[in-house]
């Protein structure tokens, strides 16, 4: 009979021992597969990423594109380099990105998400994915495999309205451009407003949400904070939010969101198209906000005392005609203000060579019942009744102390 022995060769023990490194690479390597897909499809559910296949599978074209991997956006972002951040605010920081099909996108990655918002922040993706206006950021789709979702848009290269306003270098606006950027801005607002299946509010109007392409054309971005209002509603109870300067004081004192909320932001915006100033930290000599100074200065006929020195000279009588519109926005009553329509009509009418008269109702709006607005100067508040003098103390307390952005 012939024997075998056990060979006990270095060569044969170390064939053993490579296998069993292998074997245990393999099975480790496929269990940490298995774990991040599980936390992937975790996060999926948890954000309701079943909820929004429902509502975009609804819409021809739209399913295909609108749920984004969180491999292709790592992909995109060199797996999200900081080198490639591109902005950031209150809601998170944002990444310039290409995708597989060579698209240039921003991907806004939140730094929270409240868990009971998450419903309404699918059903906002769904609405804000039929949105199709030249002067709205495109919304590409957004991905749900991660704790936070995180939202896809197109991207824009010219930076914010903010920058160009107030970034020191050679980057001035003409008169003409911000002319035409306020036109713009307040068409994409009022598509918003009226033109789409549900009324969908910004919420958060401001020059830093405003992003120029390389011609200058407006681009209303960043829809975060927005909220949709359905048909049979007039508003929607919801907690404050926006940004210091440019929120609507009632809305921040009652909670009740409507439309004419972003009319006020607008006109904020307005104002500060007119004057170079940041809304959030300008104090007049006497300690008044942006708005408040340059309303008094309006209602007084000394907005030069106010007004940006190339906006004087590049102007003219279109200057006084935006500045009304302004006024009218910042109103204190909502009731008083005019609608986004309104003043898309109204600023349109400043640019045409006939157009030299103020929109009947924005006309209305501004001269009617003198001019109550939104923030009031300690001495207006003085020389009013008691009655409207507890009303503009309330608002005080909250807008006219605010002296940074959120």
């Amino acid at each position: 009979m012939q024997r075998y022995d056990r060979c006990h060769c270095r060569g044969c023990v170390w064939s053993g021992s490579s296998f069993f490194d292998m074997t245990s690479y393999i099975v480790s390597k496929k269990l940490k597969h298995q774990r991040a897909y599980m936390l992937k499809r975790k996060f999926f559910e948890q954000n309701h990423g079943q909820l929004l296949e429902q509502l975009v599978s609804q819409r021809s074209g739209i399913a295909e594109r609108m749920i984004i991997t969180l491999e292709e956006l790592k992909k995109a972002t060199h797996n999200f380099n900081k080198d490639l951040v591109v902005g950031g605010g209150g809601h998170g920081t944002v990444y310039k990105g290409i995708l597989s099909n060579q698209h240039i996108v921003a991907i806004k990655k939140p730094k929270r998400v409240v868990p009971k918002e998450i419903d309404e922040f699918i059903n906002e993706v769904a609405i804000l994915s039929q949105i199709n206006h030249r002067n709205v950021v495109k919304l590409f789709g957004c991905c749900l495999e991660t704790e936070v979702p995180m939202l896809v848009y197109d991207f824009i290269s010219n930076g914010t309205l903010y920058e160009h306003l107030h970034v020191e270098g050679p980057r001035l606006l003409s008169w003409g451009h911000r002319l035409r950027i306020a036109i713009q801005t307040s068409k994409s607002l009022a598509y918003l407003h009226s033109a789409t299946a549900i009324p969908i509010i910004h919420r958060d109007v401001k020059s830093a949400n405003i992003l120029l392409d390389d011609t200058l054309t407006a681009k209303v971005a960043d829809f975060g904070a927005s909220r949709y209002i359905p048909m049979e509603k007039s508003g929607l109870e919801t907690r404050a939010q926006g940004t210091r300067g440019y929120w609507d004081p009632m809305y921040f004192y009652t909670g009740r969101l409507t439309e004419k909320s972003d009319v006020y932001s607008f006109g904020v915006v307005l104002v500060e198209l007119l004057t170079r100033q940041k809304p959030f930290s300008y104090l007049s000599s006497n300690d008044e906000s942006l708005v408040v100074h340059f309303v008094t200065l309006f209602v007084e006929g000394n907005l030069l005392h106010i007004l940006d020195p190339q906006v004087i000279e590049e102007g003219g009588k279109e200057v006084e005609e935006v500045a009304a519109i302004a006024v009218a926005c910042v109103k204190l009553s909502e009731e008083d203000r005019p609608t986004m329509r309104q003043v898309e009509l109204t600023l349109e009418g400043v640019r045409t060579s006939e157009g030299r008269v103020l929109h009947n109702a924005v006309a209305k709006q501004v001269y009617n019942n003198g001019i109550e607005v939104g923030v009031q100067s300690n001495k207006s508040v003085r020389e009013g009744n008691e009655g409207s003098t507890r009303r503009y103390s309330m608002e005080e307390e909250f807008i006219l102390s605010a002296s940074c952005p959120r």
